[in-house]
């Protein structure tokens, strides 16, 4: 096969949410289309992250009787991402969102189910809702991937063979604690009883958002490659009609008729870009992107004159970083009781329980030099090691013996030798302190389990679901790092995903979406799934525009 006949309408780079979400759009216009992945496993982030959507206003939100409106929607928009992104953009969001979730749900595998009761991130902001609009993938079978699962990236979470939901996680953290806990157990166990008997092999989360994708793409007639890196965008009178790709050890170039859309990441595994842009201290160690996200796109679009922003910015995920392991990402851990962060020198800085982006913004904000966050220490008592899961550890199973060994876990019987091991001299006071505040189960510091959102994560059973004293040894202190599931900065978009240069002219020929390009949610984050939803919307935009289409009616 000669370069000349490697054309396709649209060619898609990276095979993430927002690779697929282009892909399969291109297809269901009636468009031939390749996606073509860096490394040698598609998928990218979104197969090792939660799956979820934040996309306002969808069916599923409609079904489940929430009243969510476009209104409602913007203003929240406008009360958390503020001006920080231009209004049209919001807009168009709002507007793409819903119609792709609709349009994939009826035409493809793709498959999403309300979350009830996980909250905006901000519900207490205007607009916000404490009901929340996430909705997460259906469970789906990974073995009717047939050949194409060996090639699939794994999340490989400490789930222990168990197929567990984000729905399912809220109330199995309270096995020891509730009875909905201890039912939801039950209801776990019996998935994967149900599944082995069937001879099925079940997926949840990220990883089934990435089969169904996989799944629907192929069905349709699109093509991947894998390990096929771009060394180039392709440009003909200013247009952009391909790309350079090396594969099998060749350079070929794959032309474009309609457009190429970049969606292959950001930059968390490139150290230079990192220290370049974000604040310091900063270290690819702590990032939770899949491999191969070293900024590609962003050279990419810089080549043809792209304009760039939120280059400072990343998708904060607060992180345990075990020496020689993978970063574990800390989301429902700060929200139990028994527990508190300290910075350095033994003292609180912020509502553990915040929204984890919002939480890393405070580590950098609360940084100073006679007193560190950067790491912060985690404090955890007996108690709440018994009564809750914690760092992927089920309730009262033991830290792992190699964290002792290298010193990442310190332990000790009373707070004030603990104090002494880290060397934290305000530890003793601010437990004391904090252990007050539980008693009364009101956080007059920084206001722990005020917000609908920080009692998604909490225990029902007390006064405060986040707030209980650390008053039994031993006491446990782990490092705290300001982690990322990826920089949330990069190429400047419209709302049709068209990449624009400083004078905010279209880059003819050329798209971009996902964390390559400079996310919608300004410098927050609104919701659980406000990386993949926008992702997924603005390929299916990208698309439409390429198509020259309308877009079919929402509901």
């Amino acid at each position: 096969m000669t370069d000349a006949d490697l054309t396709y309408d649209v060619v898609v780079v990276g095979s993430g949410a927002a690779g697929f979400a282009a892909a399969i759009t291109a297809r269901l216009r009636g468009l031939t289309a390749l996606i073509v992945e860096k490394t040698d496993r598609y998928g990218g982030s979104t197969a090792l992250s939660g799956g979820a959507i934040w996309v306002p206003g969808n069916f599923h939100l409609d079904e489940a009787g929430l009243g969510d409106t476009y209104e409602k929607a913007r203003a929240y928009l406008d009360a958390t991402v503020g001006d920080r992104v231009p209004g049209d953009r919001k807009d168009a969001y709002l507007r793409h969102g819903p119609r792709m979730v609709r349009e994939f749900h009826d035409r493809t595998d793709v498959r999403f189910m309300y979350t009830p009761g996980y909250s905006d991130y901000f519900p207490e902001a205007l607009g916000g809702m404490a009901q929340g609009r996430s909705t997460e993938p259906c469970v789906v079978d990974f073995k009717k991937l047939g050949p194409l699962a060996k090639d699939m990236r794994r999340a490989g979470l400490p789930t222990y063979g168990l197929t567990i939901t984000s729905y399912d996680f809220r109330f199995l953290n309270m096995v020891a604690r509730t009875w909905k806990g201890r039912r939801t157990s039950v209801k776990v166990g019996m998935r994967a009883v149900g599944a082995a008997l069937r001879g099925r092999k079940l997926l949840s989360l990220g990883e089934a958002l990435i089969a169904r994708m996989r799944l629907s793409l192929e069905r349709l007639g699109g093509d991947l490659w894998l390990s096929a890196p771009v060394t180039e965008l392709v440009v003909e009178d200013g247009k952009v009609t391909g790309v350079r790709v090396l594969r099998d050890g060749t350079e070929r170039t794959v032309h474009a008729r309609g457009g190429v859309v970049l969606a292959s990441g950001g930059f968390s595994h490139d150290q230079a870009l990192r220290d370049k842009y974000l604040p310091a201290p900063t270290s690819t160690a702590w990032t939770h992107a899949s491999e191969g996200q070293v900024g590609d796109a962003l050279r990419l679009g810089e080549d043809v004159g792209a304009a760039t922003d939120l280059l400072d910015k990343v998708w904060g995920a607060p992180s345990l970083c075990p020496p020689d392991e993978k970063p574990f990402f800390l989301v429902a851990d700060r929200g139990i009781p028994g527990m508190v962060i300290v910075n350095e020198a033994g003292e609180r800085y912020a509502n553990e329980a915040a929204p984890y982006h919002e939480f890393v913004d405070r580590m950098y904000a609360a940084d100073r030099p006679d007193a560190t966050t950067v790491p912060s220490w985690l404090i955890l008592d007996a108690t709440s090691k018994a009564r809750y899961i914690f760092a992927g550890l089920f309730p009262g199973q033991a830290f792992p013996k190699r964290w002792r060994e290298n010193g990442f876990l310190k332990q000790a019987d009373t707070v004030e030798e603990l104090a002494k091991l880290i060397g934290a001299p305000q530890l003793a006071d601010t437990v004391r302190k904090f252990n007050g505040f539980a008693e009364k189960g009101h956080d007059e510091d920084f206001g722990r389990g005020d917000s609908v959102y920080d009692r998604y994560y909490g225990d029902p059973t007390l006064k405060n679901p986040n707030l209980a004293p650390l008053d039994k040894g031993p006491f446990y202190a782990l490092p705290v790092h300001p982690g990322d599931i990826g920089t949330k900065g990069g190429l400047v978009t419209d709302g049709d995903a068209r990449v624009l240069r400083e004078d905010g002219t279209p880059v003819a020929g050329l798209y971009a979406s996902g964390n390559c390009s400079a996310a919608v949610m300004g410098e927050t984050y609104p919701g659980p799934g406000a990386t993949i939803g926008p992702a997924m919307a603005f390929s299916w935009a990208a698309v439409n525009d390429i198509a020259g289409a309308s877009a079919p009616d929402g509901p």
